[in-house]
């Protein structure tokens, strides 16, 4: 009896297995996820192409935003699903674009919020002159209190890196 209550036991880790890295991307690396992550596939960052973030749940989030003139439809996936993907352990993310542009996001922001990584704006991909590859996107038009000055300056465009963070240090 107490053979079938250590195996009954046990059950659920055999069933979870180990944590298991994440697929290598296939194609060119859109995003490279560093910091208090649990799982990695390219040493202790996570690197996304195209097809793995197109994998990720999405969301299409229509709403006004400060940098464009009409009402805009921006698809993608959505940031906790992200985290979720490389089990993010931390409060803060610091989220960096291309030009090296830096924002500090809180982990609570893409919980609360259908925040998302937009990679299509009105159905066509965003490529690096329209905000592409990546742009951090708000439901502005949904949750209006959300259009202020401290997270417009958190919708980072031409996303490349993520890292994740146990506070807000720089």
């Amino acid at each position: 009896m107490r053979q079938f209550l250590l195996i009954v036991s046990l059950l659920p880790w055999f069933a979870a297995g180990p944590a298991v890295a994440l697929d290598a991307p296939q194609g060119p690396v859109l995003l490279t996820v560093t910091g208090h992550i649990a799982h990695t596939n390219a040493g202790d960052e996570a690197h996304f192409d195209r097809e793995m973030l197109l994998a990720l749940p999405q969301r299409v989030t229509i709403t006004h935003t400060p940098w464009h003139d009409e009402t805009v439809t921006f698809s993608g996936p959505l940031g906790r699903a992200l985290l979720d993907a490389v089990g993010a352990q931390g409060e803060m993310l610091r989220v960096r674009a291309l030009n090296d542009y830096a924002a500090s996001v809180p982990v609570q922001d893409l919980m609360a919020h259908d925040v998302i990584l937009a990679m299509f704006m009105n159905g066509e991909p965003l490529r690096v002159r329209d905000q592409g590859p990546l742009f951090v996107i708000y439901p502005f038009d949904e949750h209006p209190d959300l259009l202020s000055e401290g997270v417009m300056a958190r919708s980072v465009w031409q996303v490349n890196r993520i890292d994740v963070r146990l506070d807000g240090s720089p």
